[in-house]
């Protein structure tokens, strides 16, 4: 799978990470879309590297979506970790 899917699964991953993660972020639409695109591509490599696959299996798989939403969650919980204490 290219790198157009996804960033197109990490829109959407994001948007799903912001609802999964509920919160005040101190970024508004454009960076919850960066935050869901970065955390897609990273879902995708961690799923290469920890599990071994090639690639992940297909755009509409489980496991891609899986690898893209929990990515996303994770960039969100660092985003908001390293944001949340300067926008007080």
């Amino acid at each position: 799978m290219g790198i157009i899917a996804w960033i197109l699964i990490g829109l959407i991953a994001g948007a799903i990470a912001k609802a999964l993660t509920p919160g005040r972020d101190p970024g508004g639409c454009v960076v919850t879309m960066l935050i869901g695109i970065v955390g897609g591509l990273l879902g995708g490599w961690l799923g290469k590297v920890i599990f071994g696959v090639h690639s992940i299996n297909g755009f509409f798989h489980l496991s891609t979506w899986v690898a893209a939403i929990a990515g996303s969650v994770l960039v969100l919980i660092i985003y908001r970790v390293l944001t949340g204490h300067r926008s007080r």
